[in-house]
C-alpha cells in the first residue's frame, strides 16, 4: 500500500490546532485545487482528494483521536495489515492480548491501561452511513438569493440487487455452523496466569451468526455499491464563501438498516463585477459626471433586488458614500437582511474640445474660493506656513 502523508501536514496545520485554524485551511485549499478551477488537471484532482480525505478525518472528533493515537492504522483497518496492526499485539511473544485476558475477568469492561474496552459491537446491529463532502461553485447572485442546483457525486447506496443483504437474487443467508448462528465461539489461551477462557467473535462469519454462499454479484456480498449520481440541492439565501450546508440523508446509505450519514456542501463564490460583500452588507460604486456631482441629481443605482432611484444633493464630493437600508445579504435561515453601501465615484471628464474647454475656463474664472472650500483652506494653511518660517528666520 502506497505510504500516505500525514493529514496534518496536507492540511499545513498542527497537531493541536483549533476546530477554526483546521476548517480555515480545508477552505483554503479545497478552493486552490477545486476541478472546476483545474479541468483535466490529475495532480490537482489528486491534491483536491487527498485534502478532502484529511479533513474528513480529522473534523470528526473520534476519527481524530483515533488517528492523533495510531496514525493512519486508527481510522483505516487496511492500513499496514500484516504489520501487527494499530495496536500490536502480543505479551512477550506469546501471541494473545492483553484486552482479551482482562475481557475474561471483568466483562469486557477494560481494566486500568491495558488495551480499554474490548466490548464487541453488535455486527448485525444497525450502522449509520458515513458524511460525504462535495463542492459547489455559485454566482454572486445565486449566492445572495439563494438558487437550487444540481451537483454530482459519489456514495454508497443499498444494492438493488439483493436489496442489502449481499446474497444473490433467489438465495438466501445459512446459518453459520462454526458458531451455531451465535456470531460467537470460545477459545482457550494459555498466558502467565494459566488456561484462560474467552468468546471471540466468529472469524468465519465475521461475527453476524451467517454465512453467504453465494454472493450477489453486482455488490460482491458486500450489501452497498458504490455509485455516481445527481443530487438536487437547495442552496439556502446568504450563504458566504467557504461556509459549509447540511442536506440531511444523502449520504452512504447506512449498513443493516441504519440511517445514511449526511451531505456536507461547502460553497465557493465567484466575484462580482458590481457588488462586493462585507458580511451581511453590500458594496457598490457608482459613477457620476461632474456636473451631477456639482448640482446633484437623481442616480440609478444597481442592487440586488433590482434598480432603485436616489437623489443625490448639490456638491456631492468624491467618495461620499450613501446607505440604502436592508438594501443588503439575507440572513442564513433567519430574519432581516443587510444594508448596501453606495460610493460615489466623481469622474474628470477626458478629451474635451476646444468649445469645452473654453467653457470649462470662463466657469473657472466666475469661480471663487466660496465654490472650492477645501482648496482655499490647504492654501490658507500654506501662507500660515510661510509666515512662520519668515518670523523663525
Amino acid at each position: 500500500m502506497a505510504e500516505k502523508r500525514d493529514y496534518y501536514e496536507v492540511l499545513g496545520v498542527e497537531k493541536g490546532c483549533s476546530e477554526e485554524e483546521l476548517k480555515k485551511a480545508y477552505r483554503k485549499l479545497a478552493k486552490q485545487y477545486h476541478p472546476d478551477l483545474h479541468p483535466d488537471d490529475k495532480t490537482a484532482a489528486e491534491k483536491f482528494k487527498e485534502v478532502g480525505e484529511a479533513y474528513e478525518v480529522l473534523s470528526d472528533k473520534e476519527k481524530r483521536a483515533r488517528y492523533d493515537q495510531f496514525g493512519h492504522a486508527g481510522v483505516d483497518p487496511s492500513y499496514g495489515a500484516g504489520a501487527g496492526g494499530a495496536y500490536g499485539g502480543g505479551f512477550g511473544g506469546g501471541g494473545f492480548d492483553m484486552g482479551d485476558i482482562f475481557e475474561s475477568f471483568f466483562g469486557g469492561s477494560g481494566f486500568g491501561g491495558f488495551g480499554g474496552s474490548t466490548r464487541t459491537r453488535n455486527p448485525n446491529a444497525p450502522i449509520r452511513g458515513n458524511d460525504i463532502q462535495a463542492q459547489i461553485v455559485l454566482t454572486f447572485m445565486e449566492a445572495a438569493k439563494g438558487c437550487q442546483k444540481q451537483i454530482t457525486i459519489q456514495r454508497l447506496e443499498r444494492c438493488s440487487s439483493c436489496n442489502g443483504s449481499g446474497a444473490a437474487p433467489g438465495t438466501t443467508t445459512e446459518t453459520c455452523s462454526s458458531c451455531n448462528g451465535t456470531g460467537q465461539v470460545r477459545v482457550q489461551q494459555r498466558t502467565p496466569f494459566g488456561v484462560i477462557q474467552s468468546s471471540r467473535p466468529c472469524d468465519r462469519c465475521g461475527g453476524k451468526g451467517k454465512i453467504i454462499k453465494t454472493p450477489c454479484t453486482s455488490c460482491r456480498g458486500l450489501g452497498r455499491v458504490r455509485r455516481t449520481t445527481k443530487v438536487s440541492v437547495n442552496v439556502p439565501a446568504g450563504i458566504d464563501d467557504g461556509q459549509t450546508f447540511v442536506m440531511r440523508g444523502q449520504g452512504d446509505h447506512g449498513v443493516n438498516g441504519g440511517p445514511a450519514g449526511d451531505l456536507n456542501v461547502t460553497v465557493s463564490v465567484r466575484p462580482d463585477p458590481i457588488f462586493e460583500r462585507d458580511g451581511y452588507d453590500v458594496w457598490c460604486d457608482v459613477p457620476v459626471t461632474f456636473a451631477q456631482a456639482v448640482l446633484g441629481d437623481e442616480l440609478t443605482v444597481p442592487t440586488i433586488d433590482g434598480k432603485v432611484k436616489y437623489s443625490i444633493p448639490e456638491g456631492t464630493q468624491p467618495g461620499t458614500t450613501f446607505r440604502l437600508r436592508n438594501k443588503g445579504i439575507n440572513y442564513v435561515n433567519g430574519r432581516g437582511r443587510g444594508d448596501q453601501y453606495v460610493r460615489v465615484l466623481v469622474e474628470v471628464p477626458k478629451n474635451l474640445n476646444a468649445k469645452q474647454k473654453d467653457a470649462l475656463r470662463e466657469f473657472d474664472k466666475l469661480a471663487s474660493d466660496r465654490n472650492y472650500e477645501k482648496r482655499k483652506s490647504f492654501f490658507d494653511k500654506l501662507k500660515d506656513l510661510k509666515n512662520m518660517n519668515r518670523d523663525n528666520s
